[in-house]
């Protein structure tokens, strides 16, 4: 496992590291939510970058997270842009996606880029490219607001982020059944135990899922996604309780 270093959190090692969503929709808002996560135990803020209401503006995004990245002090900042297929609040053709993030690494006010796996194969490359070339550690992600694919495609979506490059691998699925959620949770145990050279963050959505993010961390998902302002996906618990609950897993209990 290679332990994944931002500022000073440390994702892959210990107990699974908190981080919340910051959903704005204007600078003031985005620069008040990250108030509210830096009073919190969240060890990561996430920007929705898919929610601002200037985010076809990529000098207005940029100039938003520099602000951010100021605002925010030394807690990591993960930037996100959302598309709607997989669950985001704005549409964008991919050769805007594209360009977004190119001017977000370009910026050097990231931490994390999260760049989505079924997002075209040299759109994938061509993030991962820039962002190593920037130091910029990337999030390779993939959600099914539809379904819980089958565990050897959960396995096999994960090992094609990580033959990617991906730094962290992302995998978030919607369960139909508990059943659904014991799939998920069994390929983040084989995945993790067998294959994983990164680390992964996995997560079962909606109230039946709940569970998988607060358990994940004993089948290996080294990350899990709280609500500090405002929730940004099904199922997300707030910070305050989510830290709480973690604090009761011993050592012994992560893989």
């Amino acid at each position: 496992m290679n332990p994944v270093q931002v500022r000073g959190v440390t994702i892959g090692a210990g107990k699974p590291k908190i981080a919340a969503p910051i959903t704005g929709a204007d600078e003031a808002e985005i620069l008040r939510q990250a108030d509210v996560i830096t009073a919190s135990a969240a060890d990561i803020a996430e920007w929705r970058m898919d929610c601002f209401s200037q985010v076809e503006n990529s000098a207005a995004v940029v100039q938003c997270l520099c602000a951010l990245r100021r605002q925010l002090g030394e807690t990591p900042l993960l930037a996100t842009f959302r598309t709607a297929a997989e669950g985001g609040a704005h549409p964008m053709e991919t050769a805007a996606y594209r360009a977004l993030n190119e001017a977000v690494i370009a910026s050097g006010c990231a931490d994390l880029l999260d760049v989505e796996l079924f997002s075209g194969e040299d759109t994938v490359a061509a993030l991962l490219d820039s962002a190593h070339s920037a130091q910029l550690k990337v999030v390779l992600s993939n959600h099914d607001f539809e379904k819980t694919p089958p565990r050897e495609e959960l396995l096999a979506r994960l090992q094609q982020m990580q033959d990617l490059g991906g730094d962290v691998l992302k995998l978030a699925v919607m369960p139909r059944s508990r059943a659904d959620v014991l799939t998920l949770l069994s390929a983040t145990e084989e995945m993790h135990t067998h294959y994983a050279r990164q680390p992964l963050v996995t997560m079962s959505m909606g109230a039946m899922g709940m569970v998988s993010r607060i358990c994940g961390g004993c089948f290996g998902s080294a990350l899990t996604f709280g609500a500090a302002a405002r929730a940004s996906a099904p199922g997300q618990l707030d910070v305050a309780s989510l830290a709480q609950i973690l604090s009761c897993f011993p050592p012994e209990m992560l893989p």
